[in-house]
């Protein structure tokens, strides 16, 4: 994923989860808020009480990968922020790519 489509600031952030349009399930959290880009932005965010940072790192590592196999089903200029849930940690990565896929289609049917 390139840079230019990640959230990255912490003001980012905080609008969009003050937009309280979100959808939830065991394994995730996401937020959602239009934007004037042309292109989608992500942000990603995994609790510092799951684990260290290598445990923190290897699960964003697996979200951003499903990211990248699935860009092409939602270009409509906006941003996510996507919480992983501690509900996830014992998931393969076949049933976390279901589940975000889930809240993906469900979040496109709220905007």
């Amino acid at each position: 994923m390139k840079k230019l489509y990640i959230v990255k600031t912490n003001q980012d952030f905080e609008k969009i989860i003050s937009t309280k349009n979100c959808v939830k399930n065991q394994s995730f959290v996401i937020y959602a808020k239009k934007n004037t880009l042309p292109y989608d932005r992500f942000g990603i965010s995994v609790s510092k009480k799951l684990g260290n940072a290598v445990y923190r790192n290897k699960y964003k590592r697996k979200i951003r990968s499903i990211i990248d196999n699935y860009k092409k089903h939602y270009n409509n200029s906006q941003d996510y922020i996507i919480i992983f849930r501690k509900g996830g940690e014992n998931k393969t990565f076949k049933e976390l790519e279901q589940d975000f896929l889930f809240l993906m289609k469900k979040q496109r049917k709220d905007i």
